[in-house]
């Protein structure tokens, strides 16, 4: 009899116990929790042109086109310094290659090398006249971008602008419902760009028209930053 009892007993104490845990253990669930998201968005001329010259040169020998795609690259890269200056125009040189090519049968057929050289900078004029002189290379591709020092300037007024909405709007919220005010819970901060503004306007057909030492026809366009900002909040 006394061994039941205090088998019960220990039945009792432990229930009671998990039950203790549990209630613990489990989390409260948030109340009066409001999802938020606003954004900033500042529209800026873009100042960063990056234009890629290309050569290519197919052949049976590989060491002549390997040859080839040097000298090409090598007289171009000559001319290019002539104007070269630091943040106005920069000159890189970026992919080389030399690749077998095969025939139906899995052959090696003969080889296409290619080079390509980088004008990159702030001084649009600067930039188009020397891909402009430049004879051993073609223009490939040309991009419009915001420099370094321009972003970080354009995103900091941007999420600014962002943050100061998101406050307003969850002001706003919590006056709405009542409540006196708000205490943020969680937040993250993201940017991006997107272009508005025109293409450039240079193209492989009007390129074919230019004299062999014409400057590049180059037009920038604007680009959105734009600054998001998403969370959470709990009125109080």
């Amino acid at each position: 009899m006394n061994i039941a009892i205090k088998l019960l007993a220990v039945c009792a104490v432990l229930t009671a116990s998990g039950g203790v845990f549990s209630q613990i253990s489990s989390p409260l669930e948030p109340h009066n929790v409001v999802q938020l998201a606003s954004s900033g968005v500042v529209d800026v001329q873009q100042d960063l042109l990056t234009v890629t010259l290309g050569s290519t040169r197919d052949g049976a020998d590989p060491g002549a086109v390997q040859a080839q795609v040097r000298q090409a690259l090598e007289t171009a890269l000559a001319e290019a310094r002539k104007t070269e200056q630091t943040g106005a125009m920069e000159v890189r040189t970026g992919a080389f290659s030399l690749q077998p090519r095969y025939g139906r049968d899995g052959k090696i057929t003969g080889w296409v090398g290619s080079a390509e050289l980088v004008l990159e900078g702030r001084d649009f004029v600067r930039i188009g006249a020397a891909a402009g002189k430049i004879q051993t290379l073609t223009i490939s591709s040309t991009a419009f971008s915001l420099s370094r020092e321009a972003r970080s300037r354009v995103e900091a007024q941007a999420q600014e602008m962002a943050i100061d909405r998101f406050k307003v709007k969850a002001n706003d919220i919590a006056h709405s419902f009542g409540f006196g005010g708000y205490a943020l819970r969680q937040v993250s901060v993201s940017a991006n760009d997107q272009n508005v503004g025109p293409r450039p306007r240079f193209m492989a057909a009007e390129m074919k028209t230019l004299a062999s030492d014409a400057p590049v026809p180059l037009e920038a366009g604007k680009t959105s930053v734009v600054v998001s900002v998403s969370g959470s909040v709990q009125l109080k």
